[in-house]
């Protein structure tokens, strides 16, 4: 069995009345005979204070899920990694889902089918002001990276060819920009708000791409298929560090943010007790030898604990796009 899969199960021996009564008598003892001290006094109920400080069993179960990434594909091993390390703490089988898009997760966190997802930042911020029961905040990587100043945010970065002459945003009127998502921060939310706030809302581009990725979005730009596209500096500065992908074609021109990064999150269906054990296997990952190892592969110093209000900056910006009627680029 590997460590990813382990499952605890607990037995306990039962000793029926009848047999004790059967020994009781062979060693001709009655009940009566038995001094008062002696004899088991009548049960009492317990109280409900002595249950509720039981500690409570691990899941039996924890399914992971993925959105948005502190690596590029590149680097998505490290979340198997993660969810191995977590079976190790919590005493559960931690499986990692893969293929789902935004919208499949936000679904499956509704209905339980998965308990824990890293997702990005707006998706979350739009669950939770829909609901604020639905999803809770677990924790948020800070990156080791310096323009990351020990925080738990990122950027979107505007990457251009490198042999490319644009040199700002409002050079690329009439070009043709490709995004990943239209519920990725980075590639949709900040760089609309950024138009808004510079006037570019009138068919400023030539043409729109939608993507599906960040990955692919760089590889379009470094392939000349498209001219440029804002893109998680998260997943640039991974394939930048680790030499993957298409990250070395390209530069970057502007950068947005700083941002409230994407966090891990659980489902609204999972207990409080359950929430915290998860939280707190994540919290200290830094402290522990096998935990450091996958964070320092990921490029990230830590877990930390996140509320809401670190998104207040993704939710602004979002709600100022739809006031003004600007909801899609082009």
């Amino acid at each position: 069995m590997t460590p990813a899969r382990a499952v605890l199960r607990f037995s306990k021996r039962r000793y029926p009345l009848a047999r004790m009564a059967t020994l009781l008598v062979s060693l001709g003892v009655s009940a009566a005979s038995l001094p008062a001290r002696a004899q088991a006094p009548a049960p009492k109920s317990a109280p409900a204070a002595a249950t509720s400080k039981s500690t409570p069993a691990p899941p039996t179960k924890v399914r992971m899920a993925m959105t948005a990434a502190f690596v590029s594909e590149s680097g998505m091993p490290v979340y198997g990694r993660i969810a191995t390390y977590l079976s190790k703490k919590l005493g559960s089988e931690v499986s990692f889902i893969t293929g789902q898009s935004y919208g499949e997760v936000d679904k499956m966190l509704d209905a339980g089918a998965v308990e824990v997802a890293f997702v990005c930042g707006l998706p979350y911020v739009l669950k939770h002001d829909a609901n604020k029961d639905s999803v809770h905040l677990l924790a948020a990587p800070v990156m080791k990276a310096a323009r990351y100043g020990k925080k738990p945010k990122y950027f979107s970065d505007l990457i251009v060819r490198k042999d490319s002459k644009f040199k700002k945003l409002e050079d690329l009127r009439g070009a043709t920009f490709v995004y990943n998502e239209e519920a990725s921060n980075s590639g949709y939310n900040l760089p609309r708000y950024k138009m808004l706030k510079l006037g570019l809302t009138q068919g400023f581009f030539g043409k729109v791409i939608r993507s599906g990725s960040h990955e692919e979005s760089i590889r379009l730009v470094a392939t000349g298929k498209a001219d440029a596209s804002y893109v998680d500096s998260l997943v640039i500065d991974f394939d930048r560090e680790t030499g993957n992908g298409w990250a070395s074609e390209v530069k970057v021109l502007d950068s947005l943010g700083p941002a409230g990064i994407p966090p891990v999150v659980v489902s609204g269906k999972v207990s409080a007790e359950v929430r915290q054990r998860i939280k707190q296997a994540l919290l200290t990952m830094n402290k522990d030898p096998d935990g450091r190892r996958i964070l320092d592969d990921a490029l990230v110093e830590r877990f930390v604990e996140v509320d809401d209000s670190n998104y207040d900056d993704v939710r602004q910006q979002y709600q100022a796009a739809v006031k003004a009627g600007f909801t899609t680029i082009k």
